[in-house]
């Protein structure tokens, strides 16, 4: 027997495959972490990409800081402190600094929450706000993308004198890449903009690890160039966390440096379809709900053979993460037919698209789900329960015959899989 193993939630869960079934380990290259990360972003900070750099803004009085949420493992116990240090070189005294964490049109994250993304004394010196993309009252309407979409802004954000997004450059469904502006456009925006802009994953162009030609993620750079977005402090990280590449600067410079160092770490040649997929999102907090580890389904479908299976272990502690997709599918979904019924009737949703996903991948691929969320929950979402991980890999494989291709995906989310 030949022994695996994948995280799960802040722990890891091993499996066996017999001899005369091993599988393909499909996952970003192992890379080498910074020896020192905070001399190494300090650095990036002092030679920043694009030109402009922190000390043309000396005159400024006011600073927003655009980071994520819980459900994102940036490093910014690392990435904040020079950042912090150089502002407050400026002149800037701690109460004109505010970093807003941007959840998007996730739930926003209440004070005693804050610990969970930022380390202890930030917190205490700094004021942190969390975005809600429904309370109107905190957005500032500044106009429509040539895309149609309405962009609405965190007015915390868009009247400070300096602003900066912060985040990783890693792989994204269907925005291509995440990293640059992000953060801030879409994490600080108001919920219609969001879903008009989260839309156009319709399209077949915005697709896993396509920056440069994505109608989806290009809109993203038109959101935030609005936003007027001065900077971007993004990480790339290894499969531990731990950083590799720091970045500084213009946000589209940022990117354009970035993106092919993520693209060469993370993308993934395989020889062809797999009859089975044993798949992690890749551990908290890529697994902390149904909402975040549907981006491991949706990565290994485009490698599974139809009619074939993906066994998705995501511990899911938080449940699906959305009250939206929820509500969504109480409301008379019982079948993947339902699902794409109503969905195409209603039109796209943020929160209900997640059903769409699922059903898409789902539909064309048996998909098995192990998890923290009840058994009847599971099924309630369409998806197919199981309790332990070996027995159903056990089961899968016996119905296999011999040569059949199997691969294994640790680290899924931060995974692009291409078809050799």
């Amino acid at each position: 027997m030949i022994s695996y193993q994948i995280p799960y939630g802040q722990t890891s869960l091993t499996f066996t495959l017999p001899e005369d079934h091993p599988a393909d380990l499909i996952a970003p290259v192992e890379a080498v972490a910074v020896a020192d990360p905070l001399r190494s972003v300090s650095e990036v900070i002092d030679s920043p990409l694009g030109g402009q750099t922190i000390s043309d803004f000396a005159g400024a009085r006011s600073v927003a800081i655009a980071i994520n949420d819980k459900t994102r493992p940036v490093p910014l116990g690392l990435l904040l402190p020079p950042l912090l240090q150089r502002l407050e070189a400026l002149g800037l005294p701690p109460q004109a600094i505010t970093l807003l964490i941007a959840t998007g049109t996730h739930r926003p994250m209440p004070p005693d929450e804050f610990a969970a993304v930022l380390p202890p004394n930030i917190v205490e010196r700094y004021r942190v706000l969390s975005h809600d993309c429904d309370d109107e009252s905190n957005l500032i309407e500044l106009g429509v993308t040539e895309r149609g979409t309405l962009v609405k802004v965190s007015r915390h954000f868009y009247q400070a004198d300096l602003r900066i997004a912060v985040g990783n450059i890693e792989p994204h469904q269907f925005a291509g890449f995440s990293g640059g502006v992000k953060t801030a456009a879409i994490g600080l925006a108001g919920r219609a903009g969001i879903n008009h802009n989260h839309a156009l994953m319709m399209l077949p162009e915005s697709r896993l690890g396509d920056y440069e030609t994505n109608p989806l993620r290009q809109d993203i750079e038109a959101m935030g160039a609005m936003m007027g977005v001065h900077f971007a402090l993004n990480a790339i990280l290894n499969n531990r966390k731990e950083i590799v590449h720091a970045l500084f600067g213009d946000p589209v410079a940022v990117m354009q440096a970035g993106v092919p160092l993520s693209r060469q770490a993370c993308q993934v040649a395989v020889p062809g379809r797999y009859d089975l997929l044993i798949v992690s999102p890749g551990g908290h907090p890529k697994d902390i709900n149904l909402y975040q580890s549907q981006k491991a389904l949706g990565h290994a479908s485009l490698i599974a053979r139809e009619g074939g299976t993906i066994i998705l272990a995501a511990a899911c502690l938080e449940g699906t993460g959305s009250q939206h997709y929820e509500a969504w599918m109480a409301g008379g979904v019982h079948s993947f037919a339902d699902v794409f019924a109503r969905f195409k009737g209603e039109g796209f949703r943020i929160g209900p698209h997640k059903a769409y996903q699922i059903a898409r991948d789902a539909s064309r691929v048996r998909t098995l789900l192990l998890s923290e969320m009840s058994p009847g929950f599971v099924r309630f979402l369409l998806l197919t329960p199981i309790d332990d991980l070996q027995a159903a890999v056990s089961r899968a494989v016996a119905g296999l015959p011999p040569g059949t291709r199997v691969g294994v995906m640790p680290i899924a989310n931060a995974t692009i899989p291409r078809l050799a």
